[in-house]
C-alpha cells in the first residue's frame, strides 16, 4: 500500500529487491547512517535512516501485480518504503548514495520534500 499525505491509498502487490539485500552486497559500511536517492527528474530526491532501509519490507521495485512496473506507477524502478507515507516511495531511481551527513545534500534538510515544506520522517 501506499499512503498518500493528501489522504488517497493505493493497494498494490509490489515485488523487487529488498534494499537491505542490495546494501550488504555493495559493502556498506557501518558508518553509514543514511540512503539518499534520487530520480530521474532532477529536483526530486529522498532519504531515508538505516532503520527504514534495514527493514525488510523496503524494496526496489521492478515490479506491481505480478507485471513489471510501468512509468506511471514509477517504473522502471521505484524505492518503496512501507512504513513511511507515499513521497518516500520516489519514482524513477537512478541512484542510491550511501552517507553518514544528509545535511551536504539540497538545501540540508534531507529530502526534496522538506524544502517544500513537509517532514523529512513521515512513518505512518
Amino acid at each position: 500500500m501506499i499512503a498518500c499525505e493528501e489522504g488517497w491509498s493505493y493497494i498494490a502487490e509490489w515485488s523487487g529487491v529488498p534494499l537491505p539485500y542490495i546494501l550488504d552486497r555493495v559493502g556498506a559500511h557501518p558508518q553509514v547512517r543514511y540512503v539518499v536517492y534520487r530520480s530521474i527528474q532532477p529536483d526530486w530526491w529522498e532519504s531515508i535512516d538505516m532503520a527504514d532501509a534495514l527493514h525488510p519490507q523496503t524494496i526496489v521495485a521492478d515490479g506491481i501485480n505480478g507485471g513489471e512496473l510501468s512509468v506511471p506507477y514509477g517504473g522502471p524502478l521505484r524505492m518503496r518504503v512501507p512504513r513511511q507515507l507515499g513521497y518516500k516511495s520516489l519514482k524513477y531511481i537512478t541512484r542510491l548514495t550511501l552517507t553518514d551527513n544528509i545535511k551536504q545534500f539540497g538545501k540540508g534538510l534531507g529530502s526534496a520534500e522538506p524544502e517544500a515544506g513537509y517532514a523529512w520522517y513521515a512513518g505512518i
